[in-house]
This record gives structure tokens, C-alpha cells and sequence, in this order.
């Protein structure tokens, strides 16, 4: 079949490479004038599997209400005319019981351990390089209660194939060594020795290339502004240009603005942005910085070395479609990473970035065929979008093929 992807991010070049695999004549569709340019450009670099907990869990609600108001809270709420930012809070609060936790953890842990093992067999079979660390991912705690919390979250976890494994202190300065000089002090951490690490964007850029290679023609400066419908399929994708191309099968990975794009032909999708920022701090040979990728759940920051650079990414702001750099929250992001790394580099080398997460109430992605027959989604894989591309990929090529897929994939398509 002739397959449209449109959007040229981690999402939509996975879903590219595995549909071409399948032997579809595929082509991507992308406004930006190369791969991996938003979303995925400047990421936490994280393939983490332990980081299954939804943002919606039982203590969520309380402490968004303590976080109100603070330009530097880890997670920042604001209030706007937005109706489809109030229907997704409403959502949000639901998912917040304990019982739709567990089911949450279970359908991410599920899509997540099968995408790390796609990525691997990629990797192998292609041999891509992407500044790639496979040393794990170690949470860190510096308050008490946020570490009792992650135990039992972490037993969970193992239950269902994750091997997130609970360490003292002392084993945490072990496995990171870099931490000794940390200016705050740890009260555990919990180690997944399996998880990985990598440049997002040198992963998308490398398999476009990849893609191109095996025939996959890719259009950048190239927006889509419509979809035409004949009430049961689609019939084609409407270009600012004016024109319109035409495929068999149409895959949309926007990101943030599938719902915008869809809206129109009646589907109202659960996706709403969730701002996240990054800084990007050059390394030299005397820089003290980690190797192993971590992540500290407190503050909502996750570190990841990338050849010379240490990479900080990480919090979450509801604010719409806006992607404005706010300083308050990037001086908080740095304050953070300084004191536990003080010798991690010069600041004024640090870049600074912020992209729109795609993110659904529960944090479980949308992967699957909608309503109308000739068109499949992914999209709403909040921070979640580089660990689970090639599992995202490979599943949406399946769903295409009309393959039964290697994984269960009901859960994420109860919303199509």
C-alpha cells in the first residue's frame, strides 16, 4: 500500500522505518525543514522503561494545589479559556485513583519493555549510533517520603517485567560515582540496570536516513492543513501549498497538534500539550557529571550524558500551544542540576529549549485505527515519546498490515 506519515518526529520516522520494513511504499510529510525538529529535538534522552508512574497517581491532585502560583513548580498549571484544557484536567483527576494507576503503570510498562526490545534488535541488525548509553537509569531521592513512595512503586514495577531495583544511599554513590559532590544529600534511589540513554534527534536524523535508503521519501517545509473525508475513509491530506497528496493509508504522529488536525472530521482526542524544558551544558575534560542516566523524581528532571554535553530535561507546563522560555523555570532547572553536580560544566555554555509533550490524562499513548478506516493514530506519548517510538512503530505498521501485533494493543486504542 501507499502510506502517508505525517510528521517526521521520533513517532512518525519509527512508524516510517517499520512500515517500510512491512514492504509499504512509504512517504512522510513534514513542516519542518528536517526530521526531529520539535518535539524530539532536545529531549531528557531517556529509553526508560522505570518510568512507568503516570503523572496521575493518588498524591497528584494535592500537590498541583500546592504548586499553583510557583513559576518553578515541577509541574505548573495555568488557568486559561481553554475548554479542552478543563475537559483534560477533569480527565486527569480520574485517572488519579489507585486502581487506574495500577492499570495505567501496566499498559505503559507493557508498550515500553516491548519498544526498549525493538530498539535493541534495531540497533543490532542496523548498527545506528545516537551517543548511546546502556547503563541503566537511577532514580535518585533526597526526601524521605518521596523515597517511601518509590518503593512499593518500584516492587509493582517488577511484578510486570521491570527490574527496578531499590538502593541505599551508599549503592546510589556507587553506581554514580559523580554524586559524591552532590551538595544535597541522597536518602536512596531505586536502579534499572536495563534502561538506556541517547540523542533522540541524532536517532530520528539516522534513520531517516536510514528510511530514504530503503526507498521512505520524506517532504519537509510541507504543512498539512486539512484532512478530506468521504465519511467512512479518508481521500486525501490537504498542503498549505494547496495541494493535496493521496494514499491508501494515512498515519498521523503530530504530536501536540494531531488534535487540532482531526478536530474537524468529528474526533476529539484526550491530547492536550504539556511543556517540558531542557538545558543542554557543555562538558569539558574536568567537568564532574554523570555517566549513568538519572532521573529525580522530586523535581521532575531527568540528566543524561551525551558524549560532551549533559543533558537536563524535564518538568511540565500547561500552557497551551505556547513554547515561550521561561526563565524563572529554566533558572530552577539549573539551580537543581548544579547542586547536585557543581562541577558540571560552565553556565554559560548551557542551551536552553522547550517542546510541547503530547500528552493524555493517564500518560497511555493512542495508538491504533480510528473511526474511519484508511487512518491510524500515535500520538500522546507525553515523556514517554523516545522510549516507546520503535515499540509505537512497529505496532502501528502491524495495525496497517492488518498483522496481529506481538504485544496486546487494546489499551491503547480504547479512546480511538
Amino acid at each position: 500500500m501507499r502510506v502517508a506519515v505525517l510528521g517526521a518526529g521520533i513517532v512518525g520516522v519509527t512508524a516510517a522505518w517499520y512500515l517500510a520494513e512491512a514492504g509499504h511504499e512509504v512517504q512522510v510529510i513534514e513542516r519542518q525543514p528536517g526530521p526531529a525538529l520539535e518535539t524530539s529535538f532536545a529531549n531528557g534522552g531517556q529509553i526508560s522503561v522505570s518510568h512507568a508512574e503516570p503523572w496521575a497517581n493518588p498524591g497528584a491532585p494535592l500537590k498541583i494545589l500546592k504548586w499553583i502560583g510557583r513559576e518553578d513548580a515541577p509541574l505548573l498549571w495555568r488557568f486559561s479559556a481553554d475548554l479542552r484544557q478543563w475537559l483534560w484536567g477533569l480527565c486527569f483527576l480520574r485517572e488519579c485513583t489507585p486502581a487506574r494507576m495500577r492499570a495505567n503503570i501496566v499498559a505503559i510498562l507493557r508498550l515500553a519493555l516491548y519498544s526498549r526490545a525493538c530498539l535493541q534488535e534495531l540497533r543490532r541488525a542496523s548498527g545506528i549510533r545516537y551517543e548511546e548509553q546502556m547503563r541503566g537509569i537511577l532514580h535518585i531521592y533526597s526526601d524521605a517520603r518521596e523515597f517511601a513512595h518509590a518503593v512499593p512503586q518500584a516492587a509493582l514495577m517488577r511484578q510486570y517485567g521491570c527490574e527496578r531495583v531499590v538502593k541505599n544511599a551508599a549503592e546510589c554513590l556507587e553506581i554514580e560515582p559523580a554524586l559524591a559532590g552532590s551538595q544535597v544529600p541522597l536518602v536512596g534511589g531505586t536502579y534499572t540496570a536495563s534502561d538506556e540513554s541517547g540523542d533522540a534527534q541524532q536517532f530520528t536524523a539516522a534513520l531517516a536516513a536510514m528510511c530514504a535508503a530503503r526507498g521512505v521519501s520524506f517532504r519537509y517545509d510541507a504543512a498539512v492543513v486539512a484532512l478530506d473525508s468521504d465519511g467512512a475513509r479518508l481521500s486525501g491530506a490537504r498542503l498549505a501549498s494547496g495541494e493535496t497528496l493521496r494514499a491508501d493509508a494515512y498515519v498521523v504522529a503530530l504530536g501536540s497538534y494531531t488534535p487540532l488536525l482531526l478536530r474537524p472530521l468529528g474526533l476529539r482526542l484526550p491530547v492536550y500539550p504539556a511543556k517540558g524544558y531542557s538545558a543542554t551544558i557543555a562538558l569539558a575534560d574536568d567537568s564532574v557529571a554523570p555517566t549513568v542516566s538519572l532521573t529525580d523524581d522530586q523535581h521532575k528532571l531527568v540528566f543524561s550524558r551525551l558524549g560532551q554535553r549533559l543533558r537536563v530535561a524535564g518538568t511540565a507546563e500547561f500552557a497551551g500551544f505556547n513554547t515561550d522560555i521561561n526563565a524563572a523555570r529554566c533558572r530552577a532547572l539549573l539551580a537543581r542540576s548544579y547542586s547536585l553536580f557543581p562541577r558540571a560544566g560552565g553556565r554559560d555554555t548551557v542551551e536552553f529549549w522547550a517542546g510541547l509533550r503530547p500528552a493524555t490524562p493517564n500518560n497511555v499513548p493512542l495508538i491504533g485505527r480510528s473511526r474511519y478506516g484508511n487512518l491510524f493514530l500515535s500520538t500522546g506519548h507525553g515523556t514517554l515519546g523516545w522510549t516507546m517510538a520503535c515499540g509505537s512503530g512497529r505496532l502501528i505498521a502491524d495495525l496497517v498490515s492488518g498483522r496481529t501485533p506481538e504485544i496486546d494493543a487494546a489499551d491503547y486504542a480504547k479512546l480511538l
